[in-house]
């Protein structure tokens, strides 16, 4: 009789602090998990807690909350064991994943390699654990291990491996960024293949603050091979029935330096045999539910939701952002003001899809500058998406503006600071009406336009959340084009974008003829320079020597560090690139460090 062995990954969308509400979600999925005869239920990282909770763990009510509601967890465990991430404290706080079944609290594992990069800050608040222990559960051997713990070659899993674990349940709270799906997939697929077992990955998904968390779980086979997958972007309990035979126990494949020594250093091993698992009757087995299967893939094959291309994974990336950010802090309806260019039409575009067309609210501020092309463009925008639009023309409090400093002006040029006053009116307004009636207004600007500091404070910088403020500027028209020919899914259909605001050349329309490109170079010059300064620490002389015109790279570089002050104080938004302004950018206000 072959060994088969059902698992079940429960890829959920927890929210920070929400403890009662998070384990809610966990005892629904366990039941079904349950229901489906699972011989084990696995929930993310942090699932009780919800991740990250940052400072929230320096406050003991939160950490005993989770606590209780961990044990109230393990109590509901019957006939199926469970493993479920949440944070422990004892001697020690570490960022942990309870294994429990037929409510008996088995044992704890704790996460050993703790990530400080980037968004991660996980030194400040957790202690490593030392123990890679594996779990007898239903006669297989089970290694159980968190997020960061299996990213290295040899790590828990190794020593899980030494140990005969025949799967590893790696639980995870992995933000998204352009291109990690396809890393973690290929990583997946090494770690499996090389320790010769199955590895089961289980990712969070959803969005907090700045992170969205993609899903894409998946399980892969001794062979490295897909045995299922979870779909991107959306929940799902993604059931699997593993053939335990499979397993390859002869000698792993391993890296020539690694010894016995080397795998003791990482953790000491243990086994753990779970009683009780199968005390209880279950209910026949039934075809367990499955992501649908990847385009090309055979009908019925066990394996997840169609891949995405990079563009639509930004998309998609975005909407859930927005819709959780929206959802988690309570806000019913978005504003977005329209100034006819493309940075508003997909900000408004992106919020009518996560929020619905009836939740979002246009507002278009013409000025003595705006073009009627640009006010026509706005409501035909609006009423391809579905959203209302009001029209608040600026110029009489920018008439009442000019009036007001006629005389301090008046022995100097007029240059940006009028300008920009057309864009602190819009902002006024905007803040006003939301302060009004508690709608959240969404910026409008883009990556490009932060890194230059080719924005106005208190302006156009006014709101309460940055849809596009890590997506470049050319990556915004591929979303536009996207997104054109691929509505049918967000219910409003394709061609919402009005071709004449992808086609227009870029303008903040605040005196007669303006075009970005009086002060920036064109954006299909100045992304890639962006990006090797911002997200890949190129030096000057690198870039230089790559072939990026000297004079652009010393422009970015003066506008980059000089315009930190303004990012410091603009809203939070969608983490989509590698490295993004925010959470894993901190450099210096003051800042004399030149390059060139």
């Amino acid at each position: 009789m072959p060994r088969k062995f059902r698992i079940a990954l429960a890829q959920i969308n927890p929210t920070v602090g929400d403890i009662q509400g998070n384990c809610e979600k966990i005892q629904q999925y366990l039941d079904e998990a349950r229901r489906l005869g699972a011989d084990l239920a696995a929930f993310p990282e942090m699932a009780v807690t919800g991740y990250p909770p940052e400072d929230l763990l320096f406050k003991k009510a939160f950490i005993e909350e989770n606590m209780a509601a961990t044990r109230r967890l393990v109590e509901s465990s019957h006939g199926t064991a469970i493993v479920v991430g949440y944070v422990h404290q004892g001697e020690r706080t570490t960022n942990a994943a309870a294994v429990a079944c037929d409510g008996v609290w088995v044992d704890t594992y704790h996460k050993i390699y703790l990530p400080n990069y980037g968004v991660f800050d996980e030194e400040r608040y957790f202690t490593p654990g030392s123990v890679c222990p594996v779990y007898e559960i239903d006669g297989a051997r089970i290694g159980v291990n968190v997020c960061e713990d299996i990213w290295f070659d040899s790590g828990p899993t190794s020593v899980q491996r030494e140990n005969g674990a025949e799967l590893i349940v790696n639980i995870n709270a992995s933000p998204f960024h352009t291109g990690k799906s396809e890393s973690r997939r290929s990583m997946i697929a090494s770690r499996a293949a090389d320790n010769r077992l199955f590895v089961a990955y289980l990712n969070t998904v959803g969005g907090q603050d700045e992170l969205v968390f993609d899903g894409n779980s998946i399980i892969c086979g001794p062979d490295g091979g897909t045995v299922a997958r979870g779909p991107a972007f959306r929940e799902m309990l993604i059931v699997a029935d593993l053939d335990l035979d499979q397993v390859d126990r002869s000698s792993p494949r391993r890296p020539a330096w690694e010894s016995h020594e080397i795998l003791a250093g990482i953790g000491s091993s243990k086994t753990v045999h779970v009683p009780g698992c199968r005390a209880k009757e279950r209910p026949a087995k039934e075809r367990p539910a499955l992501a649908p299967p990847p385009s090309g893939s055979d009908e019925g094959a066990d394996i997840g939701a169609a891949d995405m291309s990079a563009v639509e994974e930004v998309y998609n990336a975005l909407v859930v952002g927005t819709r959780d950010y929206l959802g988690k802090t309570g806000f019913q309806r978005a504003m977005v003001g329209l100034s006819g260019g493309i940075d508003s039409a997909l900000t408004a575009t992106v919020a009518a899809d996560a929020l619905g067309g009836g939740n979002v609210l246009g507002i278009t501020m013409p000025s003595r500058y705006s073009s009627a092309g640009s006010i026509d463009d706005s409501k035909e925008l609006a009423g391809n998406l579905g959203i209302e639009l009001w029209e608040v023309p600026i110029e009489p409090a920018h008439e009442a503006f000019t009036s007001m400093l006629e005389e301090r002006f008046r022995e100097s040029e007029p240059n940006v600071a009028e300008e920009n006053v057309q864009a602190r009116i819009r902002g006024n307004v905007l803040m006003t009406i939301s302060n009004k009636y508690g709608w959240i207004v969404l910026t409008t600007g883009n990556k490009s336009e932060m890194a230059m500091g080719y924005a106005t404070l208190y302006g156009d910088m006014a709101g309460g959340f940055a849809v596009l403020k890590d997506v470049p500027k050319t990556t915004v028209y591929d979303l536009c084009r996207w997104r054109n020919r691929n509505g049918a899914s967000f219910g409003t259909g394709d061609g919402v974008i009005p071709q004449a605001i992808i086609d227009k050349p870029p303008s903040a329309e605040l005196k007669d003829g303006q075009l970005d490109q009086d002060t920036l170079p064109p954006y299909e010059v100045l992304d890639p320079v962006i990006k090797a300064y911002v997200e890949d620490d190129r030096s000057y002389v690198e870039m230089v020597d790559s072939g990026f015109d000297p004079a652009v790279v010393r422009q970015v570089m003066r506008a980059v560090d000089r315009n930190e002050y303004k990012r410091r104080q603009a809203p939070p938004g969608v983490k989509i690139t590698p490295r993004a302004f925010g959470r894993d950018w901190r450099l210096p206000i003051v800042n004399r460090y030149r390059q060139a």
